[in-house]
């Protein structure tokens, strides 16, 4: 199947509806569904055809969804970027992607501009809000056009999306995404679903990451209904929760630790919230019960990742919440935990997290060798470390790479995050390892402390004295103003080590 079917069958299960509300302007489904056709017959007459790649570089807006249905409708392949990359990453995917059209806006052209005649297959720059003399304007391109297009079907496991991810190490690198993939992945979220439709949904991430892609495609499924932000911002998520009574909305921690330092929050109604998502990254449990106790509902975590289309387990409202626990595997979706040797482990113990489902990648984008490390005898190994308990929830211990060895004992850095975290001094906290002469790695954290909070290292090291075993304490605490993160939110361990690199130079 061709996934833009999704909103086919969307428009003949529910007939026309306010599907979203974006800045003050309501959207029907029947809307969006005709402005992609008509951007779908003006990409044709751009030559764009079965199998090219088409970037689309834009903020949260209605032109995403349409642009991604669009170019799906034609039977070509999205290539969803997030804004906020640099120049060279941009670059790099333009050209690994060989990206015949971008789909992009007048704020973001800086970063494409230059590569127009640089790229041999890059053809046409297209923006959303504007014109120029090396541009073509979306809305004169679009005007006049057909709004009926016919789906040109794919199979199953035709490429349908590429999603560039440099996950926690390496050279960013395309993840290929089947229209199997996506479609088996957004029928597993949607199957989690305990809303009604008549519910508000709070849209924050990314519809460019593979988070947000994913409620998209949930979305079509379901028939809900969203208020779309442009970005996170913590006073325009808390006054949109108050004037739609928004139900659910779904995040990343950092997100969450943002509102719930977020100066004035009180003043906000926030009692609407039902659940708030959270995926992408550790959920530090001190953080739960004062969000909770401050803005309602339930924080449900979750886990997934680009490879796996990308969700894998997840909480459900009316199932039991287990703390430190990211829920069950979704539907379609097996997990098991191996040793370094293969060998699955029983019940309790930690082990690398492997996944088999119809949402596993296809590959890595033009990178064999690279997909063969990762797939193997259809199971993905994620390169995370987690376990099971007997009543099948999964548990997130640490990425392999993070793990820090100190004199032959392995320490998790999560677990001492969470130590940090629990501090009253503290908002945010990132834990690696430094090299030992001695024990060959240590620890050393680098803490975020809240506005006007003062503390010594001395003072954050007897804190963790209290709570941990003494090897897995810091060695040296590290004061920053903020901790580098990637566009969803997520710490970058990675820039973290490169930190101490740079001072070791």
């Amino acid at each position: 199947m061709n996934l833009a079917r999704l909103g086919e069958e969307n428009l003949e299960k529910y007939g026309e509806y306010v599907a979203l509300v974006f800045e003050g302007k309501e959207y029907t489904n029947r809307e969006q569904h005709r402005a992609a056709n008509r951007l779908a017959n003006a990409l044709r007459g751009l030559g764009v055809g079965v199998g090219d790649r088409v970037v689309v570089m834009l903020p949260n807006c209605p032109e995403v969804p349409q642009s991604c249905a669009a170019i799906l409708t034609l039977g070509a392949v999205v290539v969803p970027v997030i804004f906020l990359l640099s120049p060279e990453e941009v670059k790099h995917i333009l050209g690994d992607s060989e990206a015949k059209v971008v789909i992009t806006s007048t704020d973001m052209l800086w970063k494409v501009e230059p590569l127009i005649g640089a790229l041999p297959t890059l053809r046409h720059v297209v923006l959303v809000d504007g014109d120029g003399e090396r541009t073509l304007g979306l809305a004169g391109l679009a005007k006049g056009e057909p709004d009926t297009f016919t789906v040109v079907e794919r199979a199953d496991d035709d490429l349908a999306v590429i999603l560039y991810t440099s996950g926690t190490t390496g050279q960013i690198k395309g993840v290929a995404l089947s229209h199997r993939n996506l479609h088996s992945n957004a029928r597993a979220a949607a199957a989690l679903n305990e809303l009604s439709r008549e519910d508000w949904g709070l849209a924050v991430l990314p519809l460019s990451h593979s988070y947000g892609l994913m409620l998209m495609n949930a979305g079509n499924i379901l028939g809900t209904r969203s208020v779309l932000l442009r970005w996170f911002n913590p006073e325009e998520v808390l006054t949109t929760i108050q004037k739609f009574r928004i139900r659910a909305m779904a995040g990343v921690p950092t997100m969450f630790v943002y509102l719930l330092n977020y100066p004035g929050a009180e003043a906000h109604d926030t009692s609407s919230m039902i659940y708030w998502g959270s995926g992408a990254a550790p959920l530090p449990l001190e953080l739960v019960e004062p969000f909770e106790k401050k803005f309602g509902g339930r924080i449900l975590e979750g886990y997934g990742l680009t490879e796996a289309a990308p969700l894998v387990s997840a909480h459900r409202i009316s199932m039991e919440r287990r703390l430190g626990s990211v829920g069950k595997p979704v539907p379609s979706v097996e997990v098991k935990i191996l040793d370094a040797d293969d060998r699955e482990l029983p019940v309790g113990e930690a082990g690398e997290i492997c996944v088999r489902s119809p949402g596993v990648m296809l590959g890595y984008y033009r990178l064999p060798e690279e997909t063969a490390k990762t797939v193997r005898n259809g199971w993905l190994y994620t390169g995370d470390i987690g376990r099971l308990d007997a009543d099948g929830y999964l548990y997130i211990v640490e990425r392999k790479k993070d793990l820090i060895i100190r004199g032959g004992f392995n320490i998790y850095p999560r677990e001492v995050e969470e130590v940090l975290y629990a501090h009253p001094k503290v908002v945010e906290a990132g834990v690696v390892a430094m090299p030992d002469p001695l024990m060959g790695e240590d620890v050393l954290a680098f803490v975020v402390l809240k506005a006007g909070q003062q503390a010594t290292t001395e003072e954050i090291m007897a804190f963790c004295q209290e709570k941990l075993a003494k090897f897995k304490c810091p060695k040296q605490v590290r004061f920053v103003d903020s901790l580098p993160k990637n566009p969803i939110g997520k710490i970058l361990k990675k820039e973290l080590r490169r930190l101490i690199e740079s001072n070791l130079a």
